[in-house]
């Protein structure tokens, strides 16, 4: 299988992994030193047998002479070290000494063959004391240059073959004499050293100094001549030499790490190791052995491997991958965390490369120049062997999840060479793995899942090689999933993956179908989450095209049945992390089309899962919430679940403090309050009030039993301040909110001007301020009959709280005889009586109370009327006692007979309620203000029209009253005004509440007073005859109220006045006028002097 060449490669320069890996292993490691130093192979050249015979047919006398010989002449020559490499042809005495080997006469004058003849001597001399005597020699010799440190390894190497102890002991006693004293000069300079050196578990490397003296020079380089002679040791000593290896690797894991570093060191390193691990490959019995030293050297190696330069110029890297492949092979396996070291250091060290098409001038000159191209693919090779070597290994889809855990930081990499290089090398190991190995054991480990996911955003890259890569790559995770599980039937959609070029649109979108179907038939479920947290993080991306391909993705996931309920939450909670950092609006507008396909086919899960990331007002939690409203069937799935949550009240812990104590009740509740407000959720709020409603009043009850009180009364509403609201202020401001934002606003309206929502803010209270709502509920017929019906249900329940909030609705209810529109009498009355068993006392009572009103026995009403007649008979006395306690009882039989009250005695005691409006006694006013508003309604649709005019003839009188100094009275006039105003039918009724309820200062007062005009366009000569009797009230502030008023009427009514008033009509004006020039008080002389002018022009224009 041969990989799809890169831009810039040409196919046959491009890397397969063909040959096995044994093949490979073999075809590197035979060249592994080449480009280095000299690194013999251990056999020797094709001379030397012939040699070693004629040393072997040597005295004991002529071998002592031969090594005397050599040595003296090595030792004068190093005196000019460097110098020159052949011998002068006045050194007589070699030749003469040589000459009877017929050898070469060039060649004995080489330095080179000269100690790999010390070294053959020696081995084959069996005299320890001269072997030991002439080592010393050897290891004395200057070590500036480098062929004379390669020459002393070669002699070391060769001599250790036959007196190994002895070889040790002399490298031993040269690190201590000379290695050490080296050290401790390059380091300090006053003999100050750190005796536990060989505990260095990592490369400390001493800095240089920039000059010597000539004494320093000759064994400055020491530590490179012992490196190479510890490799040559390993390579000449054979099998003798594995009990050794540990101690030889730990002495180069010593000499690498406390020596300067320059390329000497580097090059004798890697030297040493390529030579050691050639000889552990080369002996029958390496696997025998346990080599506790391997993680040591591979440490050192990576560390040259960091401080390569980013280019391509030597073969370095390639050697050192390849010696760490090697071992690597040796026992015990390397632990994982060595393994990831490998990994971060080589991929990063061969991803960063530059580009090679770069001209050759940006590199430094070489001679000859070196291929690039050869370098890299070579290198390349290296590290694909490298993987291979781990996953054959431990033939696993964990290993495999493990290697490309290693890849993600490149797979995410903006360079898209990196990214590039990341795909290839991953490709050529799923390829291999697939063609070549077979799993030992069957693992599923989620983090593949990401990975796929990663390589699966690669499929819109902008590099085409790229592309195709990832998605083989993903093709063959899939298939090696599948051929893990031994299944044989091939599944259709994981092979479709195989062709990756589409065309169209339409083609894409099939593509992305049968990939999340090859997803959902491979993947396990926590493969599966891996997968979508990974496509959620690619939201993020800054490349439009990567992030279009993720949201698809979601979107086609989450449409199909892939995701599992127990993914929900940890899906939901990735998408919400990612949020912020979508920057694209149709990448977003898709995301949450995703959201509400999963909601749809998940709702409870959703629900629970949004309900705990966060308060609905935060920014990101929001639009989740809505996208979770796009059709009218999830709304309603969405606020059923909410509903369900609200209801999970659970009892407070003894010892638990209440900031612990945070049920799902309460986070159900602040999203309620806050999807009041969402306009997606309008039409299913509507759907869903009486659910949300007796929800609500029941939570409430909950709160007040679990003490949660603070902060309830202590609520501000005309300010802007955003301060978290506690969870009681929370409960009723969404009662107020479900009512405004269903258009509800009379009741909302009714309950704030009669101090309603604050009943509701006390236990104490808490069952006068439901008894009030429903009152005005059932006024106002709101959802009466949806309601009623959710009451009957909560009434059933075994919470005395459901009890309790369904009866109270329930009884006041039955004050309108509409409700048998919606019910049997025969219902209500099974209803009630079954709540006679309740244990709680208050819904006994309120049972009663509910089985003997007017509309379960239709025969009292005719004793409430004749009732009714006694006391309006008291009450049109010239001065009832107790006329306020008397308007109290009339106020309560209304009531109880709704609208099946006597419409004339209605007619007569609102008629006579007008008067005491001006009364001087304050709570005389504020009863009949309120009982009138009570008449107006209770007539019936016979005295409908009689009364309707009554409502319009008090409306001045209403109106001025919001100024009376008694705020009892201004309450209730502003209350009746509003009834009156409902009962009209005005056109600006929803804004008139408004400034009643919350309206102050001279704008709000300007407001419902043209509101009250524009409403009634016809009625100016009436509104103002009427205010005329106001300007002598002995209250000053009516008085002031209807020059105000009159004053607007002048200045913005004029026109209107000329029209609709007689000639009667302006005397009376100009005669109330007269009588204010004479006012003691100055506002009223004011007054009188700034509508003079108009009065005066209004009496020309009128005839």
């Amino acid at each position: 299988m041969v990989a799809v060449p890169s831009n810039g490669f040409h196919q046959s320069l491009w890397r397969s992994n063909c040959l096995s890996p044994r093949e490979e292993q073999e075809l590197d490691f035979d060249h592994l030193g080449e480009g280095l130093v000299e690194v013999s192979s251990g056999d020797g050249p094709p001379w030397e047998a012939e040699l070693v015979s004629r040393i072997r047919a040597l005295s004991a006398t002529e071998k002592s002479l031969v090594l005397e010989t050599v040595s003296h002449y090595l030792e004068e020559r190093g005196q000019g070290a460097g110098k020159e490499q052949v011998w002068g042809t006045e050194d007589v005495a070699i030749r003469e000494l040589l000459e009877p080997w017929h050898l070469v006469p060039q060649q004995t004058l080489e330095q080179t063959f000269l100690f790999h003849l010390s070294g053959l001597v020696l081995r084959e001399c069996d005299d320890t004391e001269l072997v030991k005597s002439h080592l010393a020699h050897l290891l004395e010799l200057p070590h500036q240059p480098c062929s004379q440190r390669e020459g002393i390894a070669l002699a070391v190497g060769l001599t250790s073959a036959s007196h190994l102890e002895d070889v040790w002991a002399a490298l031993e006693h040269l690190g201590r004499t000379r290695f050490l004293r080296s050290a401790l000069c390059l380091a300090d300079g006053q003999g100050r050293w750190e005796p536990e050196l060989k505990r260095l578990r990592r490369p400390h490397f001493l800095p240089p100094t920039p000059q010597q003296p000539d004494s320093d020079l000759h064994w400055k380089w020491v530590s490179s001549t012992v490196l190479l002679c510890y490799g040559q040791v390993a390579l000449h000593a054979r099998e003798q030499v594995l009990p050794w290896v540990d101690s030889l690797a730990s002495r180069m894991v010593y000499y690498f790490s406390c020596s300067s570093y320059d390329s000497a060191l580097k090059t004798s390193f890697l030297a040493a190791a390529v030579m050691l691990v050639k000889a552990l490959r080369r002996e029958a019995g390496t696997q025998s052995y346990k080599f506790m030293q391997t993680p040591e050297l591979i440490r050192c190696l990576l560390c040259i491997l960091q401080r390569e330069p980013n280019f391509l110029a030597t073969p370095f890297r390639q050697k050192i991958i390849l010696v760490i492949v090697g071992l690597s092979n040796l026992r015990p396996c390397l632990k994982p965390t060595v393994k990831s070291t490998i990994l971060q250091t080589c991929l990063k060290s061969l991803y960063t490369l530059p580009p090679l098409e770069l001209p050759d001038s940006s590199l430094p000159p070489q001679d000859p120049a070196p291929d690039v191209m050869a370098l890299y693919q070579k290198t390349m090779c290296a590290l694909d062997l490298l993987l291979q070597t781990f996953i054959s290994e431990n033939k696993s889809m964990d290993e495999v999840c493990f290697l490309l855990q290693h890849a993600e930081p490149w797979l995410k990499s903006d360079e898209g060479l990196e990214c590039r290089r990341a795909v290839q090398s991953i490709s050529l190991l799923l390829q291999y793995v697939a063609d070549v190995l077979k799993f030992t054991e069957e693992a599923t480990p989620s983090m593949l899942g990401h990975q796929i996911g990663l390589l699966t955003l690669l499929w819109r890259d902008k590099d085409e090689v790229t592309r195709n890569l990832s998605c083989q790559c993903v093709h063959l995770l899939l298939q090696l999933l599948v051929l893990q599980k031994g299944r044989t039937v091939e599944l259709p959609h994981v092979n479709r993956l195989k062709q990756w070029e589409v065309r169209g649109s339409r083609e894409w979108q099939a593509k992305l179908y049968h990939t999340v179907k090859a997803f959902n038939e491979t993947l396990t479920v926590a493969q599966h989450t891996q997968l979508v947290l990974s496509l959620l993080h690619g939201l993020g991306s800054h490349g439009p095209l990567r992030c279009d391909l993720a949201s698809q993705l979601l979107l086609t996931m989450f449409q199909e049945p892939g995701v599992k309920p127990e993914q929900v939450a940890e899906v939901l909670q990735g998408l919400f992390r990612e949020l912020p950092g979508i920057v694209f609006k149709g990448i977003r507008q898709t995301v949450m089309q995703a959201v509400s396909a999963l909601g749809a086919r998940h709702t409870q899960e959703t629900v629970e899962v949004v309900l705990c990331l966060g308060h609905p007002s935060e920014r990101q939690v929001l639009p989740l919430w809505k996208a979770l409203a796009t059709t009218p069937r999830l709304t309603r799935e969405v606020v059923t679940q909410l509903y369900m949550k609200l209801k999970l009240r659970p009892p407070r812990l003894l010892g638990r403090s209440l900031s612990e104590f945070r049920p799902i009740s309460l986070l159900a509740l602040g999203t309620i309050y806050e999807l009041l407000y969402v306009q997606e959720f309008r039409a299913t709020v509507r759907w869903a009030f009486a659910g949300i409603l007796l929800g609500l009043l029941t939570q409430l009850h909950y709160l007040f039993e679990l003490g949660l009180l603070e902060d309830i009364s202590d609520y501000p509403e005309d300010t802007l301040e955003t301060k978290p609201l506690s969870p009681c202020r929370t409960c009723l401001e969404a009662l107020k909110g479900l009512f405004w934002t269903t258009s509800y606003w009379e009741v909302f309206a009714h309950l704030k001007l009669l101090s309603g929502w604050e009943l509701l803010e006390h236990p104490e209270t808490y069952t006068d301020g439901v008894t009030l709502l429903a009152r005005a509920m059932a006024q106002y017929n709101c959802e009466v009959k949806a309601v009623l019906g959710q009451a009957a249900i909560s009434l059933k329940s075994t919470e005395e709280r459901e009890n309790v909030a369904a009866i109270l609705i329930i009884t006041e209810f039955l004050s309108s005889p509409e409700v048998f529109q919606h019910v049997s009498r025969r219902a209500v009355d099974n209803c009630l009586s079954l709540s006679l068993s309740n244990s709680s006392q208050l819904v006994r009572a309120m049972s009663l109370k509910g089985l003997s009103s007017t509309l379960m026995h239709p025969k009292k009403v005719a004793l409430l009327r004749s009732q009714l007649l006694g006391l309006l008979d008291s009450f049109l006395k010239p001065e009832p006692k107790d006329i306020t306690g008397l308007m109290e009882v009339l106020s309560h039989v209304l009531h109880r007979l709704g609208t099946q009250g006597d419409g004339a005695v209605s007619v007569k005691i609102a008629q006579h309620l007008l008067p005491l409006f001006e009364d001087e006694r304050e709570e005389v006013r504020a009863g009949a203000i309120f009982l009138f508003g009570d008449v107006v309604y209770s007539g019936g649709k016979k005295f409908r029209q009689t009364l309707k005019g009554l409502a319009f003839q008090a409306l001045v009188p209403l109106l001025l009253h919001q100024a009376d100094p008694c705020p009892k009275v201004v309450m209730k006039a502003k209350f009746t005004f509003l009834r009156c105003a409902i009962l009209l039918k005005w056109e600006f009724r929803k804004e008139l509440s408004s400034k009643l309820a919350w309206g102050r200062g001279p704008g709000a007062e300007n407001d419902i007073f043209i509101y009250m005009v524009e409403s009634n366009f016809s009625s100016c000569q009436q509104f103002l005859m009427q205010a005329l009797t106001y300007l002598d009230s002995p209250l000053q502030g009516l008085k002031l109220a209807a020059m105000k008023f009159i004053g607007g009427m002048l200045q913005d009514y004029f026109t209107d006045l000329c029209f609709y008033l007689k000639k009667g009509d302006v005397k009376i004006l100009q005669k109330s006028f007269e009588t204010l020039r004479e006012d003691q008080d100055s506002v009223c002389r004011k007054f009188y002097l700034s509508f003079l002018a108009d009065v005066m022009e209004l009496s020309q224009y009128v005839t």
